[in-house]
């Protein structure tokens, strides 16, 4: 990034992870018949350790709408408050 953004308190930034733009039968789906994506990687966390229960470099699931959107370097990020995610996708835990 040639951006610099850090998050402040419980918050994190997430980068919006592409969904496929095709089918398993090979039909192209169009932007606009695309639901909003809601899954997305963490890349930064806020200062607020007891609050926030990720790290980076975890895939997470959010709601469709919540955060704030931007886009930068031609990627799409969120910034949302930690206690708004859903789950971690792909944490084993014993």
């Amino acid at each position: 990034m040639s951006e610099s953004v850090t998050p402040l308190g419980s918050r994190v930034l997430v980068e919006i992870l592409a969904e496929d733009s095709m089918t398993a039968s090979g039909l192209v789906i169009p932007d606009t018949a695309k639901e909003k994506q809601q899954k997305g990687l963490v890349v930064a966390v806020g200062e607020d350790e007891d609050l926030i229960n990720v790290s980076v470099g975890e895939k997470v699931l959010f709601p469709k709408y919540t955060g704030t959107e931007l886009t930068l370097d031609g990627k799409d990020f969120l910034v949302i408050d930690s206690a708004e995610l859903l789950a971690v996708l792909g944490r084993v835990t014993a």
